[in-house]
């Protein structure tokens, strides 16, 4: 044996020996040999000193991993189900790849490691319920919350109602803590592209009912990672062609894993959409605030790609205002906006456009019909680039979205 292995005394001792855990996972062992018996030894003697002493400090997710594969016997061909690949296996055991939404989600359901040994974030245990949430509950957005029919049989002005605001609202949060992922939604940070802040309370009141849609009627498949590429996302813009585009897109997603709910804003929300991750499910959500085929397509795909590329399990929640220009420049924004773009319209297409010179909607309508997409995409695109937002008004506003999806905001 090229090392002997020792019984681990002290927190020196362990992280020596996770290091070496490490390094032997990384490599290809071959069976039989030293290195695999000597990295069997260590993964015993590693979970030994984490059985006694785990509970002193918080797990990272490979020591929760590890951990897990000593204590149930498991080789890091067990692992592959979970995590993909053998090569894969070894690059997350060795810390040279993190964990994914998707891997997480089949090592918590799978093996039993806790969701926050995988996240590396001991603040968001699962024992976190919404007992620990304070709210003041009076700055709840109550008269439109009554306006949308969440408080039925309840009569009164806005001075009744902040006096039974906890008794109303406390029964709408518990209701949507039956996923998974409840107490982390209430807490989590909510990640806004721009610079006006949004109100929390009446985002988070969004949020529930966006949440309480999705789990009436979850998607169709289940969601995998990988799904969403630029194909996908490309045949999913050629949809809007159809009369009945925004339909189609949302029984699309849905046969993709993806649940699409459409819900108006509250005010001082400032938002257009957002991705969010709802227990077994990732849920892309719309306000339709600008009513207008356009912003439809370009918001869908936007939230669409935080979904594929974005979202993980310590960023459950992405919220858009996609008006602010303030957001320009950040990172996550910038890709799913050019993703967007290129997905409805590829950059190639857009370089050599008549319609760019010409401002006239027959090329605005030729270029629609060689792409398979709806004109009013085109026009919202002219209209973005060149900030004249009087041009080709005729084909933005010749048709809406909000009486496709009656029954959501009915």
């Amino acid at each position: 044996m090229t090392q002997r292995v020792r019984i681990v005394r002290t927190r020196e001792d362990y992280d020596a020996a996770r290091q070496r855990l490490a390094d032997l996972a990384a490599a290809d062992l071959k069976p039989g040999s030293d290195e695999e018996e000597e990295f069997e030894l260590l993964r015993l003697v590693v979970g030994d000193y984490d059985r006694k002493y785990a509970k002193q400090w918080p797990l990272d997710p490979i020591e929760a991993i590890t951990f897990r594969m000593d204590q149930q016997r498991l080789t890091k061909k067990d692992l592959e189900p979970f995590i993909g690949s053998p090569s894969r296996v070894s690059e997350v055991l060795a810390g040279k790849r993190n964990l994914t939404v998707s891997m997480m989600r089949r090592l918590h359901s799978g093996l039993g490691i806790p969701a926050r040994s995988l996240i590396g974030d001991d603040d968001l245990g699962e024992s976190v319920g919404d007992e620990d949430v304070q709210y003041d509950f009076a700055k709840f957005p109550l008269v439109e919350m009554l306006a949308r029919g969440m408080f039925p049989g309840i009569a009164g002005g806005l001075t009744e109602l902040k006096k039974r605001a906890e008794e109303l609202i406390a029964p709408l949060l518990r209701g949507t803590a039956g996923g998974a992922h409840s107490p982390a939604l209430l807490r989590a940070p909510m990640h806004q592209s721009g610079s006006r802040t949004m109100d929390e309370y009446a985002l988070l009141v969004w949020r529930v009912r966006v949440v309480a849609k999705a789990q009436k009627k979850p998607p169709r498949a289940t969601y995998k990672e990988g799904v969403i590429t630029p194909k996908w996302l490309r045949d999913l813009a050629k949809l809007s062609s159809f009369d009945e585009g925004p339909r189609l897109a949302q029984e699309y997603l849905s046969r993709s894993g993806v649940c699409l709910v459409v819900e108006e804003h509250f005010k001082k929300t400032y938002l257009d959409g957002a991705a969010m991750l709802c227990a077994n499910f990732p849920i892309v959500a719309l306000t339709l605030r600008h009513d207008r085929i356009d912003n439809f397509w370009f918001a869908l795909i936007h939230e669409c790609i935080h979904v594929a590329k974005h979202l993980r399990l310590d960023r459950l929640f992405i919220a858009d205002n996609l008006e602010d220009k303030s957001r320009k420049g950040r990172k996550e924004e910038d890709e799913a906006d050019e993703g967007a773009r290129d997905a409805l319209i590829p950059r190639d297409a857009w370089a050599t456009a008549a319609v760019r010179k010409t401002h006239a909607q027959h090329d605005a309508i030729a270029l629609a019909q060689q792409l398979g997409i709806h004109p009013a995409v085109v026009a919202g695109r002219l209209r973005w680039e060149t900030e004249n937002w009087r041009l080709l008004s005729g084909l933005v506003t010749s048709d809406t979205v909000k009486h496709h999806f009656e029954d959501q905001l009915n």
